[in-house]
């Protein structure tokens, strides 16, 4: 049976009425009914929704509350990736970026809009015909967890955009945290308990968010602002600059920084990071820095970015807070790359609301030059608010421990370690032998922007070394579920997974591979350039100094490490089987891609397409001698178009920038050319 009118008319204002005053109290924090009232209200509206249960939806009011627990979080991958900002530690660096901005747009002065940095947790809001369908955390910036169900019971967000005009599509993306007096709210209730009180208000919003029974966090009374638009369709007229953006997105009920300004140069900046900074423990939320961005979308695109960062904004950091603390033991421990690093052992002491207990030394000198020695009293901090670091001793009467030299044999396996001339650092000379180094090294590799191999975790390589059954990748490709079924935690299920996930890894791209081996130095952008510039691996591994300097933004240094890698014949025995079982997209030298209509062409990719991947477009294009860029400018050659693609296209549109669909794309390689494209016009 239907829900009769004059129910459906009340359920209707109910929850209008029950939005409205969520948003005076806690985003304008201006409540006008009293508690008592307020949840009259709600409880008339769970009666009725009891009653006529066809009536409940996922944008009610009632479904605050939680949902019954989840076994584990689904995955959503970003339309549009979240990519992080890069750092000012200092008032030269915000100096310098704003000089680099200055140069890049050939301007006197750039106006910017400043927003306090939320010490929270990223998140991703997607709305559909005005309703809220998923929520996400940021994860690596591609692919994120869905936290739907939990960000439903965060009170600040709204659930329907009521605005007329309001976009088909759109994702607002911002930051979910716990505000000062909810936190301590939260850490008496569980002393009163007799529970471990959480450290911070950061770990105590990321720990609320991603429970698995979302009840919980609905108790936790989270709070959220709102930063940006992931994506709109259409993107709002008339919205050209970023405070211009926050402002149309309070017109929707979201929460905004009421600290957000606008000014014009670096003197404005400043001036807002030292007023902030001033009032900073006077607000209701912790912050551990400010942000600037340049203000007009305009100059957004014009500037671009670079790597997984913007050129345009900039998180200006607050200084790190201090305390002291006692030097217990100096140990080393062996990294990745076979650096060995001295590793302070301290007497706990809690910096910026985190449990220390360990601090990075960084290297042999620095050691040195500090004098730090077991028994010192030290200041420690954590470097950018996030890693600890010992800053310097301080002189008072007691006994000191010997003056501390790293060994020049690798405490893990033995190896040399030595201390290449010019260099800071000793380094374990046992490469994939050195167990330190082969758990490391097998973790990069099989990382998402490497390998991508889901479920191979650090827990599972830790069992796969230390059971002999994997001592570098190549043997990783050789394990069989019968083999992982019998290490702990592994079902059978899990066990095929994990073989399956190997499997699917074969078939990479170049650049996912040269960044896999984990050569030092060599990022991922620099194994782009690699793989763009040689086509190939062998000619790569090939490759004298000469050459590999001749590849753009290779210097002497990488190139030295490239050649140190090479060098090794164990490396090259582990690369012989890898070649022999993983298999990419094969092109021609770089030289002749200049033949290639997609050389020297800048592409922004948009939407999903129907066959390829983003990371295969990307690597057809940048193996064809392309570039593939975030933004949509004035310089942008093409823009590749899939399914939902949202403000890219309007912008191309709005530039008279050529559109190309996923066929329109392949057509511009030929047809012997020996790649995806190829494999993709023979699959149509």
């Amino acid at each position: 049976m239907g829900v009769p009118d004059a129910a459906a008319k009340r359920i209707s204002r109910l929850r209008h009425e029950i939005e409205h005053h969520n948003y005076l109290y806690y985003v304008l924090d201006a409540p006008e009914l009293p508690d008592a009232e307020f949840d009259r209200l709600f409880r008339e509206l769970q009666d009725l929704e009891t009653q006529y249960p066809e009536s409940r939806t996922t944008d009610s009011p009632t479904q605050r509350v939680g949902a019954p627990p989840l076994d584990a979080f689904d995955t959503v991958r970003h339309a549009v990736p979240m990519l992080s900002l890069n750092n000012a530690l200092s008032v030269a660096e915000a100096e310098a970026f704003d000089r680099r901005v200055r140069e890049a747009l050939g301007v006197d002065t750039v106006e910017y809009s400043m927003e306090p940095k939320f010490d929270g947790l990223a998140v991703s809001l997607t709305y559909e015909d005005g309703v809220l369908v998923t929520g996400a955390t940021r994860g690596d910036g591609y692919e994120g967890e869905d936290v739907t169900a939990n960000l439903r019971t965060v009170r600040a967000i709204p659930l329907r955009l009521d605005q007329e005009g309001r976009p088909r599509v759109l994702e607002v993306r911002g930051e979910v945290l716990m505000l000062k007096r909810d936190f301590e709210r939260l850490n008496d209730y569980h002393r009163s308990k007799g529970e471990k009180p959480f450290a911070n208000p950061r770990n105590a919003a990321a720990g609320s968010l991603r429970q698995l029974d979302s009840r919980i966090t609905a108790g936790r009374n989270l709070s959220f602002f709102a930063y940006g638009v992931g994506r709109s369709d259409p993107f709002p007229p008339g919205v050209t600059t970023q405070s211009g953006l926050l402002d149309w997105l309070a017109s929707l009920r979201f929460p905004v920084a009421r600290d957000r300004q606008v000014t014009t140069g670096v003197d404005g900046l400043l001036d807002y990071y030292r007023g902030i900074g001033e009032r900073r423990k006077a607000l209701a939320y912790e912050i551990d820095g400010v942000v600037y961005k340049v203000n007009d979308f305009r100059l957004q695109d014009e500037l671009g970015y670079v790597s997984r960062a913007p050129r345009f904004a900039i998180a200006h950091k607050f200084p790190p807070e201090e305390e002291l603390t006692e030097v217990l033991g100096i140990e080393v421990q062996v990294g990745r790359t076979g650096a060995l690093t001295p590793v302070a052992r301290l007497k706990p002491v809690t910096v910026g609301g985190v449990r220390v207990t360990n601090a990075t030394l960084h290297n042999e000198d620095e050691v040195h030059r500090k004098d730090i020695r077991v028994g010192d009293t030290v200041v420690v901090r954590r470097a950018g608010d996030v890693i600890p670091e010992v800053v310097r001793r301080v002189p008072v009467s007691g006994t000191r421990g010997p003056e501390f030299h790293l060994p020049d044999r690798c405490p893990v396996c033995g190896s040399a370690a030595p201390r290449a001339e010019g260099e800071a650092i000793r380094r374990c000379a046992g490469g994939l032998f050195c167990e330190a180094q082969r758990k490391q090294a097998l973790i990069h590799f099989a990382s998402r922007r490497a390998m991508d191999i889901e479920g191979l975790g650090e827990r599972l390589v830790d069992q796969l070394v230390d059971r002999g059954l994997v001592h570098s990748p190549a043997d990783l490709y050789s394990l069989t579920a019968a083999a992982l079924g019998g290490l702990d935690r592994m079902g059978e299920k899990s066990a095929d997974n994990v073989v399956k996930a190997i499997g699917m890894s074969r078939h990479t791209t170049l650049a996912r591979f040269i960044y896999a081996l984990g050569i030092r130095n060599v990022g991922e952008a620099t194994a782009r350039d690699l793989a763009r510039h040689f086509g190939d691996f062998v000619p790569f591994m090939e490759a004298d100094l000469e050459a590999l300097t001749a590849v753009p933004e290779v210097g002497p240094v990488v190139a030295r490490s490239i050649l140190e890698f090479f060098e090794q014949p164990h490396n090259r025995e582990v690369i012989g089987r890898l070649l022999g079982v993983i298999d990419w997209p094969r092109v021609e030298t770089a030289g002749a891609t200049a033949k290639s209509p997609v050389s020297g062409k800048t592409f922004v990719l948009t939407g999903t397409l129907p066959n390829l991947t983003r990371d295969q477009a990307r690597a057809l294009i940048e193996a064809a001698g392309g570039k593939v860029a975030g933004s949509v400018s004035s310089r942008t050659s093409f823009v590749v178009a899939g399914e939902e693609a949202g403000s890219k296209l309007a912008r191309a549109r709005e530039l008279d920038i050529r559109v190309l669909d996923e066929n329109g794309l392949l057509e511009l390689f030929p047809d012997d050319h020996p790649s995806i494209a190829k494999q993709q016009k023979e699959g149509s």
